[in-house]
């Protein structure tokens, strides 16, 4: 095959014009990932995939196939896949096999698309660089001495550098829209409940959602429409309508589109990406939109929010990792030691450190003073998006404050790792739709833009970055054409 599809849109037309059978595509991104020089993947599958593509080659002999069947994708490894080895990246799962495979998994199978394997990530999807994995970091296809973003820093990863045509990540924080802005992909975390979360391993139940990355803002919103919908095993879930595309070529001329001041006055915000992102707010004035100065001014309590709930409902969703019914056992004279061998030995830094500041915030007498205090101020942040979407359809920030960083370069300070999320967990506090989509390049490296809309509004996320990306070429750029030249 002379040029792998990018998208699911050239697969789709590809396969169904049998220019290329589904194993064959599948065989030729099965090449490309395992020729990965970037450590985006843990384990590539390439029995399970070509007896999928088997299974999509004679399902697109029917003429409704759908749209995603022989379609290779990738599964970030936090997500739960039956028979296949599911980690989270830590070493504390080394080799657990699920017996069940995730909801969002399950309809993918359904659909007809085809999974490649597993990728890479930070342990337990916490961190913001994707250093933190236990099997080694991955680097970023613009710039293999750079961090891809993280969590779901494989995904992204994979979807750049043409591995995959589409992957998922989870986002609990940021941690798909930031890994798709620092990789230069679209990243789309949904509304909170909008996709099952029944079989991914959990992190802070509260906040997690699955989410696509992909190389157009179409290709996303195929992506979520198979995902989306009510789950018996996942009582978060709702039942709203799914077809988010139907407004995909409306354009935003006659929108109110809000600029929030609190997300562009933050120290360390480096000006190659205020300057795209103005370039882009001017981009959208000039399709006719309207732009709105709004205010959000409880965003700076955000990251004392995030980092007081976050950390807390992880101590109590990874306290079932103790040596004793699943993954690593390291024995112990007693059973308190062999908790603490197997915790001390299975877990990295970085989950260590999130699990001493949840159990500390919910100990016997801080409960109070910062938990309850923490949820408290969520909801006032929650209100302050409420309100401002009273006023306009949807939000315009950047996604991260910098572009990809050097590897290393904040290992050692957690705090201004933790900062690269200022701008995306808001939108995890409060349960929002959030995109990340190129706008442009600073120091020749990509910046994202951040479109967020109000709850369930999915489909006017997707207007207005689809009229973005209509009216310009940043999605087109490639790390690999941009590196050669």
């Amino acid at each position: 095959m002379r040029e792998l599809p990018r998208t699911i849109t050239e697969a789709a037309q590809k396969l169904r014009a049998h220019e290329v059978s589904a194993v064959e595509l599948a065989d030729a991104f099965l090449e490309a990932a395992a020729a990965d020089p970037n450590n985006a993947w843990l384990r590539l599958e390439p029995d399970h995939a070509r007896a999928q593509a088997a299974a999509a080659d004679a399902r697109l002999k029917i003429a409704d196939a759908p749209v995603l069947t022989g379609v290779p994708w990738a599964c970030k490894d936090i997500i739960g896949t039956k028979g296949i080895i599911t980690t989270a990246a830590s070493r504390i799962l080394e080799g657990y096999t699920p017996a069940y495979s995730a909801t969002v998994v399950v309809r993918l199978d359904e659909s007809g698309a085809v999974m490649l394997g597993k990728t890479n990530l930070d342990e337990f999807a916490m961190g913001s660089s994707n250093e933190n994995s236990a099997y080694g970091p991955v680097r970023n296809p613009w710039d293999p001495t750079r961090v891809p973003g993280g969590s779901s820093g494989g995904s992204a990863a994979a979807v750049a550098a043409g591995q995959a045509i589409f992957a998922l990540g989870t986002d609990t924080g940021g941690s798909i829209r930031q890994p798709g802005a620092l990789s230069g992909v679209v990243g789309m975390k949904p509304t909170y409940g909008r996709v099952p979360r029944y079989g991914v391993i959990a992190f802070a139940s509260s906040l997690d959602q699955v989410g696509p990355l992909t190389n157009s803002v179409e290709d996303a919103a195929i992506v979520c429409e198979a995902l989306f919908g009510i789950d018996p095993h996942d009582a978060t879930t709702i039942d709203r309508p799914v077809d988010v595309r139907r407004d995909l070529d409306a354009g935003v001329k006659g929108l109110r589109l809000g600029i929030p001041r609190e997300y562009f006055t933050p120290t360390g915000v480096e000006p190659g990406v205020t300057a795209a992102i103005r370039a882009a707010i001017a981009q959208f004035e000039k399709l006719g939109a309207e732009i709105v100065d709004v205010s959000l001014p409880s965003t700076d309590k955000g990251l004392a929010v995030y980092y007081i709930v976050q950390p807390s409902e992880a101590s109590a969703n990874l306290a079932r990792y103790d040596g004793v019914r699943y993954g690593l056992r390291v024995a112990g004279k007693d059973l308190v030691d062999t908790y603490r061998k197997t915790r001390g030995a299975g877990f990295g830094p970085e989950v260590k450190r999130r699990l001493i500041l949840g159990t500390y915030a919910l100990s016997a007498g801080y409960h109070d003073a910062y938990y309850v205090k923490a949820q408290k101020v969520r909801t006032v942040i929650k209100r302050e998006f409420d309100a401002v979407f009273e006023k306009v359809d949807a939000l315009i920030t950047p996604t991260s404050p910098t572009v990809a960083f050097p590897i290393g370069s904040k290992a050692n300070d957690p705090l201004q790792m933790y900062l690269n999320d200022v701008f995306t967990l808001p939108v995890n506090i409060a349960g929002l739709p959030g995109l990340s989509m190129p706008c442009g390049l600073s120091e020749g490296l990509p910046v994202g833009l951040q479109i967020i809309a109000n709850s369930y509004e999915e489909r006017m996320l997707f207007r207005v970055a689809a009229a973005f990306e209509a009216a310009t070429e940043h999605h087109r750029q490639r790390p690999m054409k941009d590196r050669a030249a």
